[in-house]
């Protein structure tokens, strides 16, 4: 955040001492990044909220519903703006004044921005595993690191794109390229922008827990002495770090009632100790039903795990 409002600030003096269009771009980009920032922090502190009588599950989904307003942000005063200040570039095109400034803070920018971009990755590395940098966006629970690491892309790739359009115009003389170079740092933030909203819409829905948190939830009610079968599983998260378990258990059925409640808290233990993120459990003992051969899911309709 403190980077982004540092960038932010020398890109429009930039600005100022050239009239760069794409610069304006770049210092608007880094002020609703810096905004973005802020709204995330905002979020955190919001699902750290105690659970009340109205929200009896907490509001672990607040980190969801603001990087989602982070999406519209990016896409509104990121991306919209930079395209119409680029295409009124392109409409009335002026020649660049003074493009060392406008190529020194480019420049800078850049490396300031490669470091936010490597800080990222660094504390993304131990939540991402083996899996690629796409299917860790795709696939993680968590908003802020994929929000900052697809900000952080953009902001560098879209710094590239303004230090070309800057250096063409120079070349040629043509302030038309000052505009093209917006429009396309404009466009650039649109398509983060329209990811970020379908990840973070897909998550505000609510997401099931990851294939590995799942499997580990299945060993630990099978591995139970007194668990004859786990005839179905559902899980949801409710916060990056809570998830919801339901599950129908078929247990040892000579257990009597004091004795299934004594063994519905040991496999509850067991789920936590494996997965400590599953905080809020929900077991149903059930029976296999003949007629469904043991291997149907009673919670027909459900197949299929979301996105």
């Amino acid at each position: 955040m403190i980077a982004n409002l540092g960038i932010a600030i020398a890109k429009f003096v930039g600005f100022l001492f050239t009239g760069s269009s794409s610069l304006l771009a770049e210092s608007i980009h880094s002020v609703a990044d810096t905004g973005n920032q802020v709204l995330l922090l905002f979020g955190g502190k919001r699902s750290r909220m105690a659970p009340d009588r109205k929200h009896p599950f907490g509001y672990g989904r607040e980190r969801y519903f603001w990087a989602f307003v982070v999406s519209i942000v990016l896409f509104t005063l990121g991306a919209m703006f930079a395209i119409y200040e680029g295409v009124e570039k392109v409409l009335h095109p002026h020649a660049i004044e003074s493009p060392q400034w406008a190529i020194g803070i480019l420049g800078i920018s850049i490396l300031l921005e490669a470091n936010s971009f490597r800080t990222a990755i660094h504390e993304a590395r131990p939540s991402k595993g083996n899996a690629s940098w796409f299917s860790f966006i795709r696939r993680s629970r968590s908003p802020e690191l994929p929000v900052v690491i697809l900000e952080d892309t953009g902001a560098l790739i879209g710094l590239v794109f303004a230090l070309a359009a800057v250096g063409l115009a120079v070349v040629t003389k043509n302030g038309v390229w000052d505009g093209v170079g917006s429009i396309v740092i404009g466009t650039l933030l649109g398509v983060i922008a329209i990811v970020l909203s379908i990840e973070m819409k897909s998550l505000l829905i609510g997401e099931s827990a990851t294939e590995v948190d799942e499997d580990a939830i299945r060993d630990a009610i099978d591995e139970s002495p007194v668990v004859n079968e786990l005839i179905s599983l559902r899980t949801e998260h409710i916060g990056p770090d809570e998830i919801l378990v339901a599950a129908k258990v078929e247990f040892d059925r000579s257990l009597t009632m004091a004795q299934l409640a004594v063994a519905i808290d040991e496999v509850e233990v067991a789920i936590r100790a494996a997965v400590p993120a599953a905080k809020r459990i929900f077991l149903e003992p059930d029976v296999v039903k003949p007629e469904l051969g043991g291997s149907e899911d009673p919670w027909s309709g459900l197949e299929g795990r979301p996105h």
